[in-house]
């Protein structure tokens, strides 16, 4: 049965995150119209948001109201109000480790019990999260008008630093050597990458995303200016879920329902608003609304439905699969699953859509996943080390 569980699991991982990463890439790109006059790309970031963030939270509620204790009011479920006893944990998705709203794991660190449960602090955190995820949304998306997939992937694998970041500018928290020697790996392998790409491929892509070869030249500063500020908001997300996690008993399903819950709030009062235009957040025409803009772009170019359906259904069941994951399996397993994912997912997007890599950009991405694979094997062995003194401790209680 364990077996199975975990060979589902892997395959939900692997399978949502597939075709989610299928999805984005395709909706970064220009649609044809209906009547076949032009292409167009589609500039509703917020409306695709709030596609996904609503699915998601369904999926989070529906998941949470299907396992949830027997005789649990429906505040508890939705962690509003304390478990009965400390030992509790129904399912926590804090017993192996944490987990983000983005599919991407999170590092333990130590339990800093809060003397009383304060409902207020728990949702105004909530809502921070979903405030950093709105933001880094459209800075992702924006991203992909000007570097490559691959790259994009590459430098989302390198969520350690800016959490690394964030925490010590957020919530003064240090970090061991290992760590630091991760940083430099990692940003050692995307500046290879970045520097050592073809010229011609880039210019390709420029060409692919409806830029002029006049702006190719200035995409990858502007690509890797956007993508770190979504990767800056990411990390301010993610030490804002550690915070959460080490001071409130909450499980990562509750976590995933609140956050999007807020992110829905929040993308769907701004989409009906005639916002005038915001580089990134509102690309469309000054003064029509995202809402609006979207909707008519869905009718004079269908093609996009489905690709913006695959975009928000698989990224909602994804993120249930990563919380089951976490749950039974615990935080290394599920760090495995997505480093390889992540590769498979550069190795699927250069064979769907023909992306060439240099040899050099291929030795900057190996830097990369070598990094983060130092970071999973030290992982692994604190993970061990713990289990050995834990039996030692269980030995010497049965022996009194």
């Amino acid at each position: 049965m364990t077996f199975v569980r975990l060979v589902t699991c892997v395959g939900g991982v692997y399978s949502m995150f597939l075709l989610w990463a299928i999805a984005q890439e395709r909706l970064s790109v220009p649609f044809k119209s209906i009547d076949g006059s032009g292409s167009d790309k589609f500039k509703s970031p917020l409306f695709m948001g709030t596609c996904q963030s609503a699915l998601s939270a369904l999926s989070a509620f529906l998941y949470i109201f299907l396992r949830r204790r027997s005789g649990a009011s429906l505040y508890e479920s939705l962690g509003l109000e304390p478990p009965p006893t400390p030992s509790a944990t129904n399912g926590s998705a804090t017993t192996n480790g944490h987990a983000t709203t983005n599919g991407h794991a999170k590092h333990d660190h130590p339990h800093k019990p809060s003397t009383r449960f304060s409902k207020r602090a728990l949702l105004v955190r909530y809502l921070q999260c979903s405030v950093f995820i709105t933001s880094a949304a459209p800075f992702g998306f924006a991203a992909l008008s000007y570097i490559s997939y691959p790259a994009m992937v590459l430098g989302k694998s390198c969520k350690l630093v800016p959490v690394m970041i964030m925490n010590v500018l957020l919530y003064r928290r240090r970090f061991a050597l290992h760590k630091y020697v991760v940083v430099a790996m990692v940003t050692t392998g995307i500046t290879i990458f970045m520097y050592l790409g073809d010229p011609k491929a880039a210019a390709k892509h420029a060409a692919k995303q409806g830029t002029t070869q006049n702006t190719s030249q200035y995409a990858s500063v502007i690509g890797i200016t956007y993508l770190l500020i979504n990767l800056l908001l990411d990390g301010a997300t993610n030490s804002t879920q550690d915070e959460i996690f080490s001071r409130h008993r909450v499980t990562g399903q509750q976590m995933m329902f609140w956050i999007n819950v807020f992110c829905t709030l929040i993308t769907s009062v701004l989409a009906v608003l005639p916002l005038p235009y915001i580089p990134v957040i509102h690309p469309g025409a000054p003064g029509q609304t995202e809402l609006g803009g979207a909707l008519a772009f869905i009718r004079s170019h269908p093609d996009i439905i489905v690709p913006l359906a695959q975009f928000a259904f698989t990224g909602a069941l994804g993120q249930l699969f990563i919380f089951e994951t976490l749950q039974h399996f615990g935080s290394l397993t599920l760090v495995t699953i997505t480093l390889t994912r992540k590769l498979f997912t550069m190795l699927l997007s250069v064979v769907i859509y023909g992306h060439q890599l240099t040899s050099g950009q291929w030795l900057g991405a190996a830097v990369v996943f070598a990094g983060i694979s130092v970071e999973a094997w030290v992982k692994r062995k604190d993970v061990h080390a713990k289990r050995v003194i834990q039996e030692k401790e269980k030995a010497k209680i049965k022996s009194l």
